[in-house]
């Protein structure tokens, strides 16, 4: 025990960058560019709720004075709640390793939910008095705003803007329904041999996103008529086949460019573009600017 709070004592303690955007509100971003890990604190009462989002690398979420431990890994997010006593922030973040995270007052919080959002669990009436701790995946809609985030390099006269946009943003995609999806809700769901089949559909697309098979093509593979994987894959990752596919593409089109291994022209073929002018066209239409641009905004 002693080694360990030894090596826990070793660790530089940074701070993060916060951004209140209005009461009840913060974003904190840390980019640890550096090769040695680094430690941050911040003191959070019990009326908030936590979202931490690890952008790049890995990070270590620490309770109890570092005795106890949960792991953030890259493009995977960790909710935490616990009305019943205060929950402060202690993350160990790893070398090259970025997170953001959102705080919210649960009081804010409610307000921006009607009744009908009762498949959010923690704000059931039966729950509302219970801690409550989830693990997410970041969709690739996610990844950009937080690294849009991350990179901020506006004017600060508009930061705060900026940032309340963004973090209801974030939000709005962490709780779209068709990211979680319900059993009640898609019927479908129930038969677990079809799950499987829709699955593996999207394995095959994204190992073959230069060339993706057609969807009868698809559905022939996996042994579905073409209609139940039309439905069967709306249901399970809330888009269609090939909507789903260019995020995807997008996506890691984007992580190519960041990387610089690649020019856009290299890029685009990787993603099955042949024509820059065609990715350059995809890649706007998706981000709202052209790879060359988004390139330079990172610098």
């Amino acid at each position: 025990m002693k080694d360990e709070l030894k090596a826990q004592k070793s660790i530089a303690k940074s701070t993060f960058n916060e951004t209140t955007v209005e009461d009840g509100v913060m974003v904190l971003t840390f980019r640890n560019d550096g090769a040695e890990a680094q430690s941050a604190v911040k003191d959070i009462d019990s009326d908030y709720i936590q979202f931490h989002f690890c952008v790049k690398g890995s990070s270590q979420f620490l309770f109890n004075e570092g005795r106890y431990k949960l792991n953030i890994l890259e493009e995977n997010s960790l909710l935490l709640y616990n009305p019943q006593r205060d929950l402060p922030i202690h993350l160990e973040i790893n070398p090259h390793s970025w997170m953001v995270s959102i705080l919210i007052s649960i009081k804010k919080f409610h307000g921006f939910f009607s009744h009908e959002a009762d498949y959010i669990t923690f704000l059931s009436e039966d729950n509302k008095d219970k801690k409550y701790y989830k693990d997410g995946v970041i969709t690739p809609s996610m990844a950009i705003v937080l690294n849009q985030l991350i990179n901020y390099n506006l004017n600060t006269t508009i930061k705060e803007l900026y940032f309340k946009g963004k973090a209801y943003e974030l939000l709005s995609l962490y709780f779209n329904r068709s990211e979680d999806a319900d059993i009640e809700q898609c019927p479908f769901l129930v038969d677990e041999t079809n799950v499987i089949k829709i699955r593996k559909a999207k394995d095959i697309i994204v190992s073959r996103m230069a060339e993706p098979p057609s969807l009868q093509e698809l559905a022939d593979e996996i042994g579905l008529s073409l209609k139940k994987l039309k439905e069967g894959f709306k249901q399970i990752y809330g888009d269609s086949v090939f909507s789903f596919l260019f995020d995807y593409k997008m996506e890691v089109a984007r992580k190519l460019l960041e990387s610089g291994e690649n020019n856009v022209n290299e890029v685009g073929l990787k993603v099955g573009y042949s024509a820059s002018s065609h990715f350059i066209s995809a890649f706007k239409k998706k981000y709202g600017t052209t790879p060359k641009k988004y390139i330079m905004s990172l610098s």
